[in-house]
């Protein structure tokens, strides 16, 4: 195999890219690359931004990134100035990550597009997955609420334009991803996986209504089982189970061409990684505060006098007052940091517990996207009592752990304490276990992922976020930190996306084209 060419990916809804960051980092025959980008297309302009930016990134050897990424990753210089120092890279960038809306954007265009970007080559793998917010949980509860059409909602059918893809370029290999709701979504009274199922494996016939003969067998990557024995959740991918720090349930359908006769490996497991030993590493800072001055001093006094409220005082079963007594002496690095660095960026002198030559690899001593966001002063307060709870207990708090002062004056509140009805709104992200799911959501609300060192108060950072997803530190997400924090909870753990290529670049490798 000396010598041989990267097989080309084309990936469709490609987000920020985690999907293509796993199959561009794997290396074969003495680090040769195995497979290339050769299309990314994605719609929303922030989450394209930051596809084309790492694009850019991937135009260099590994160990010879400029100085001046690093200096756009730290705010030292604007991205015009980065692109234009560097020009015939940044051209090959934008050529490689495309903003197309698929389903308004001509059908032949993309056509065209795809089939110059493959320029005749036979053995390749589409990759992607179709919006979801149709088959989540959540975001089913939502739109019934607010969108009365929702059975007829087109984000159920833009699965579709992956098929229209299939059906025109018959890739020999694809990888389709999805929301673990997909497994119990309807429409019309029909389950939507089954649908999508059936189509995956007869695209021209579900596309155009005609038999070409074009057919797809379609594999558990979790499962060993045989085409025609799997069910619908034998394509559920847990993704704690094979060395990713977080409790990601996903859809994954590997699919083969028919005519030809390949059964593929499947993932590994192994051991649990657990949050601590992805993030621990990562500098100690607080949270900001929010309506109010903020100073270190400001927020170390709102801290120290939650020793003066009644219900403190009955806390040392749980561990609070022992918590307490110990922040001053963790304060002491924090306060050090804050004199010396900014919010962009900071200094970065440790080493990751785990996977430390892919979350460091290339990094020039720099760690971005970790600043703590700003928590009210009531809010403080629950979250010091929650980790420091977790931290006694080994398990995060629910409502009814509560002291009285320290429940929100929400209106569901004693709901939540006498039931389960979102008894665990505020949750501790456990540090000897794996995280729970990093989505989406959380850009709107810290509460669901508060760190488990009650030293540093605060929810997790996007950089924190990003190191569950088993993103690399050099990977850096285009806009404010809300749209990051979406882009990372929307993404694929590259990790898990390159143990992916690897079943994938030995199915190429056995092809016979």
């Amino acid at each position: 195999m000396a010598g041989i060419e990267p097989y080309k990916v084309i990936d469709i809804f490609a987000g920020p890219g985690g999907l293509g960051e796993g199959f561009s980092a794997l290396r074969h025959d003495a680090e040769k690359t195995s497979f290339r980008l050769a299309l990314s297309i994605e719609k929303d302009p922030i989450a394209h931004s930051t596809l084309m930016l790492r694009s850019f990134y991937r135009q260099f050897d590994p160990g010879k990134i400029p100085q001046k990424y690093w200096s756009y990753a730290k705010g030292e210089i604007n991205r015009t100035e980065l692109f234009s120092s560097y020009p015939l890279q940044a051209k090959a960038a934008a050529a490689e990550a495309q903003c197309i809306e698929l389903g308004n954007a001509p059908q032949h265009e993309v056509n065209n597009l795809i089939s110059q970007r493959l320029n005749g080559s036979k053995k390749w793998v589409l990759v992607g997955g179709p919006p979801c917010q149709a088959y989540s949980l959540v975001g089913r509860a939502r739109m019934r609420s607010t969108h009365p059409d929702f059975e007829n909602d087109e984000r159920h059918f833009l699965y579709r334009e992956y098929l229209r893809i299939i059906a025109d370029h018959r890739p020999p290999v694809f990888v389709m991803e999805n929301v673990k709701g997909m497994l119990s979504a309807q429409h019309s009274g029909q389950k939507i996986i089954e649908r999508i199922l059936n189509d995956l494996r007869k695209p021209d016939m579900a596309v155009n209504g005609r038999n070409t003969g074009l057919g797809y067998r379609l594999f558990s990557l979790a499962d060993a089982k045989s085409p025609e024995k799997c069910e619908p959740e034998d394509f559920l991918v847990k993704a704690e189970k094979y060395g990713i720090p977080q409790a990601r349930h996903r859809v994954l359908i590997l699919g083969i061409r028919a005519d030809f006769h390949i059964t593929p490996e499947t993932l590994q497991e192994t051991e649990a990684i657990s949050v601590a030993q992805a993030i621990a590493d990562l500098p100690r800072i607080r949270s900001t505060l929010s309506k109010e001055s903020d100073t270190l001093e400001h927020w170390r006094e709102i801290l120290g006098s939650i020793t003066s409220a009644a219900w403190y005082h009955k806390g040392r079963s749980n561990g609070l007052l022992q918590t307490v007594e110990k922040i001053d002496e963790a304060l002491v690095d924090i306060y050090q940091r804050e004199l010396t660095t900014g919010a962009e960026s900071m200094i970065y002198t440790g080493r990751p517990r785990i996977f430390p030559d892919w979350y460091r690899h290339g990094c020039d001593g720099i760690v971005t996207s970790h600043a703590g966001r700003g928590h009210m002063r009531s809010d403080l307060h629950r979250y010091l009592f929650v980790s420091a709870y977790a931290a006694a207990n080994r398990k995060s708090v629910h409502l009814s752990d509560f002291p009285d002062a320290l429940l929100p004056a929400h209106q569901n509140v004693q709901k939540g304490v006498q039931t389960s009805h979102f008894s665990d709104r505020f949750r501790v992200q456990i540090g000897g276990r794996p995280s729970t799911t990093i989505t989406s959501h959380i850009s709107k609300d810290g509460h669901y992922f508060i760190h488990y060192d009650p030293s540093q108060c605060r929810s997790l950072t996007v950089r924190e976020a990003a190191r569950l997803q088993t993103f690399p530190d050099s990977y850096k997400f285009e806009g404010g930190r809300t749209a990051q924090y979406h882009q990372v909870g929307n993404a694929v753990p590259p990790l898990l996306s390159k143990q992916v290529a690897t079943i994938v670049y030995d199915i190429l490798k056995r092809l016979k084209i």
